[in-house]
């Protein structure tokens, strides 16, 4: 009886790429979930004259979630993992990182009750910290409510957008990526968005309903302009895919994730 050949799977190219998209993912997702926390004034940071916006009796600058920033790549690699994985490797992928928030979350809520060093406590009194242990619990000691409400959000608005994706895609077929794209992300991001601050800071922390609906509104309409402009980028992303794994593995692949749901 002969012995199957030892495969090595570095040696593969589409388990090489899932490996690079998964981790590109990953990374992005957590860091998007821990600065998410922070609103910021968008035209103060750009050192714009504030245009005074009045969104649902809200006037001043818009105001978005630091995680927005980084939630266009998020964007970009759940559709190409969906292009070729299919919803499957989507789904995986979005437990497994939900899984991995949760552990951060754990970690650093384990880091807090920590006793602080006395030295560590002033070392940076002259920066305008007067207790590091405060400054350190308040940033990053997120309530159950934030922690929950982003994992829940999260995870929601994954499977959403992997299933739009996978619908609109068996359609079209693998023409007219741009629609499954942009459609997809504004379905799940309007839950998305919507979803996680009304838990973290509607329910958390007692926001009223006119503060909740005025950021949620900005971020979300921030995620699909910058959904459109990332299209020129998905695209690329989609060719180079495409030359490395040449065109008739990557046809294959496609074909697969569309069986294999």
């Amino acid at each position: 009886m002969e012995k199957s050949p030892h495969v090595n799977v570095l040696e593969q190219r589409g388990t090489i790429l899932f490996v690079v998209l998964a981790g590109i993912f990953i990374t992005n997702a957590i860091i998007a979930e821990f600065v998410g926390m922070k609103v910021f004034a968008l035209e103060d940071t750009l050192g714009l004259e504030r245009m005074n916006w009045n969104i649902f009796g809200h006037q001043g600058s818009l105001m978005l979630s630091a995680g927005v920033l980084i939630w266009p790549v998020v964007f970009v690699m759940t559709d190409i993992i969906n292009e070729y994985y299919g919803k499957r490797g989507v789904k995986f992928l979005s437990y497994l990182t939900s899984i991995l928030i949760a552990f951060g979350f754990l970690i650093i809520f384990m880091s807090i009750h920590l006793s602080p060093a006395d030295f560590w406590i002033v070392d940076f009194k002259e920066r305008g910290v007067e207790d590091m242990q405060v400054a350190f619990s308040a940033v990053y000691g997120q309530g159950l409510y934030i922690i929950f409400g982003s994992i829940v959000a999260f995870l929601v608005g994954q499977l959403i957008d992997a299933l739009v994706f996978e619908q609109i895609k068996r359609k079209t077929g693998e023409n007219k990526i741009w629609i499954r794209a942009t459609a997809s992300t504004v379905v799940s991001q309007l839950i998305d968005s919507f979803l996680v601050l009304y838990i973290a800071f509607v329910i958390g922390n007692d926001w009223a309903i006119s503060l909740w609906l005025a950021v949620s509104s900005v971020n979300f309409l921030y995620k699909v302009f910058m959904a459109i402009l990332f299209l020129p980028l998905l695209y690329a992303v989609h060719a180079m895919i495409d030359a490395y794994l040449g065109k008739k593995i990557a046809s294959a692949m496609k074909a697969e994730a569309m069986v294999r749901q």
